[in-house]
């Protein structure tokens, strides 16, 4: 027979009262609907659960037996009630989240550790990766949710633009410009340039370099590297100069020299991405979390 959770709590509400109008005003019903219910449950089970008098209510063994067990199951079953509703809520569960290296001195970990201190129920995974990659593994399921900068549009994410950002110039402090405020990106265009493999991302790329492209001349890519880390450390050795998100040089590196862009209105952007069709509100809380 299958017990049902609400007559157990009427069980038990009897139990800790021993007199059916307690019971019953406890449970907020009319007491000969308690009386019927726990004669139902005595039926089912086969066995007397209380022994009655005029003047007493009491437990059987089997009555005690049953309050040690009932206490377990509604204890249970109250606990899975709750984790459902704490999941449907973003309260509990599992996020996978990626990350673009170079959002980290905008504090996405900080953001994280936001989260985690108003839902300590959810367990975060970070991944670091580039846009490209961390779009595709949000279209493919593999990730919740990707903080992403510049990125292509993909079938099956959603964009959600967050921030904006200028571009400057990074340069070797040996450069002959390196002295200078401010320059326009064009002056660099004959200059060796270190820059992230094209297949980083489309849009980050003519992003990046559209303030040089406006001069009307392509740069030259010398080197790639995988992260701006690499890239500006690059630039340090004099490999080449590169135009780069400001947040990027917040802190550089020894040996470079960081230029404002004139005459250009290009920006980065980042944006979280996440599958179009995820519409959790456990989603929408790690968004909020700020």
């Amino acid at each position: 027979m299958d017990l049902d959770i609400r007559v157990l709590r009427s069980f038990l509400a009897l139990a800790d009262e021993l007199h059916f109008g307690r019971a019953a005003a406890t449970l907020h019903v009319a007491q000969p609907a308690l009386s019927q219910q726990i004669r139902r449950l005595e039926g089912e089970l086969g066995v007397e659960l209380f022994a009655r008098t005029s003047r007493s209510v009491k437990l059987t063994a089997a009555g005690t037996v049953l309050r040690e067990r009932a206490l377990s199951l509604v204890a249970q079953s109250e606990r899975v009630i709750d984790e459902v509703a704490r999941v449907g809520r973003g309260e509990q569960g599992r996020l996978d989240v990626g990350f673009v290296s170079s959002a980290l001195p905008l504090g996405p970990v900080e953001h994280v550790q936001r989260f985690r201190a108003e839902f300590p129920g959810v367990h975060i995974e970070l991944v670091e990766g580039w846009t490209a990659r961390l779009t595709a593994k949000v279209a493919q399921g593999e990730l919740d949710l990707a903080i992403v900068r510049d990125p292509d549009v993909v079938d099956g994410v959603r964009l959600t633009p967050f921030r904006r950002e200028r571009f400057v110039a990074a340069v070797p402090h040996t450069h002959p410009l390196a002295d200078r405020g401010s320059i326009r990106a064009s002056e660099l265009a004959g200059d060796p340039f270190v820059f992230f493999p094209a297949e980083a991302g489309e849009l980050a790329t003519e992003r990046n370099l559209a303030p040089v492209l406006a001069g009307g001349r392509a740069p030259t890519i010398v080197q790639t590297g995988s992260t701006w880390t690499t890239l500006l450390h690059l630039v340090a050795a004099g490999i080449g100069v590169t135009v780069t998100p400001a947040s990027t040089v917040l802190v550089p590196p020894p040996g470079i020299a960081v230029l404002e862009l004139d005459e250009t209105d290009a920006f980065s952007e980042l944006a979280w991405a996440s599958r179009a069709d995820d519409h959790r509100s456990i989603l929408r809380a790690f968004i909020a979390a700020d």
